[in-house]
């Protein structure tokens, strides 16, 4: 099938960044003395709360804005009192959100930190296949460049084709409105496109923008549902080449085939 772009997300497809993001919030959260009206402790995510959160909701803002409109908005040190006004609210969340931000990049820039197996040979294999490569991510856009300059190096950052982080469009995933944006940008028509995506909520965004889709499933979203994928799959292992990825077909589960292997 005919192929001209492959568009890789960041978190959950670049880097297994699900943790790193849950213990840069907490970080953030003990910082700040964020203490909700109806929790006596400190807000704290857990791996289950986060797993739920962060695959229902995309963005770090609208994650925070919608924990506090839950579970009342918070006392901390960076207002005299629990915010009230729209200005008030945006303040906490804007301070919540840069300081989690840095403390997130600290840890990502460690050089401790891999990229997902098979996402650097896949890059490199389409670019030599002459295929435009692009980025697209619901992170902050300092988040993302520090990810992809940190797991990619410099110079296959500095020669993506296109590259857009939420802080680039006004609706976040599973809105399309990101991958509409960058094939726009790329100059190709958007079922030209593969997207590789690790979520339910890039999936949608995928297909809403009239692409096609593949899944690296992880730990977190491997029991979603991934209608409409072309692949599902664990990594991006060795057999996992664009020739394969791109060719389409009946759907190729491997969440089926290892509990067939049982």
């Amino acid at each position: 099938m005919p192929l001209k772009a492959l568009i890789f997300d960041c978190d959950g497809v670049i880097l297994l960044s699900e943790d790193l993001h849950r213990v840069a919030y907490n970080a953030a959260f003990e910082q700040f003395e964020i203490r909700c009206k109806e929790q006596e402790s400190i807000a704290h995510w857990s791996e289950k709360f986060y797993d739920k959160l962060q695959n229902s909701i995309g963005g770090g803002k609208p994650k925070m804005r919608w924990y506090f409109g839950e579970y009342g908005w918070p006392t901390s040190t960076i207002l005299p009192k629990v915010p009230e006004t729209d200005e008030e609210k945006a303040k906490l969340i804007d301070t919540l959100q840069d300081w989690k931000t840095d403390k997130y990049q600290q840890i990502v820039s460690s050089g401790e930190v891999p990229a997902r197996k098979g996402v650097l040979r896949l890059m490199d294999e389409a670019r030599e296949q002459g295929l435009l490569v692009g980025v697209c991510s619901a992170a902050t856009k300092s988040s993302a460049i520090c990810v992809l300059e940190s797991l990619l190096g410099k110079d296959r950052f500095q020669n993506l084709d296109v590259f857009m982080a939420g802080d680039d469009v006004d609706k976040k995933k599973p809105d399309p409105s990101i991958y509409r944006i960058a094939a726009q940008r790329l100059g190709v028509d958007p079922g030209d496109c593969l997207v590789v995506e690790d979520s339910t909520i890039g999936l949608k965004a995928a297909l809403g923008a009239g692409m096609r889709c593949i899944i690296t499933y992880t730990s977190s979203t491997k029991d979603q549902d991934f209608e409409g994928a072309e692949r599902i799959m664990e990594g991006l292992s060795d057999d996992a080449n664009l020739g394969v990825l791109s060719q389409g077909g009946p759907v190729v589960d491997d969440r089926v085939a290892a509990v067939a292997a049982k």
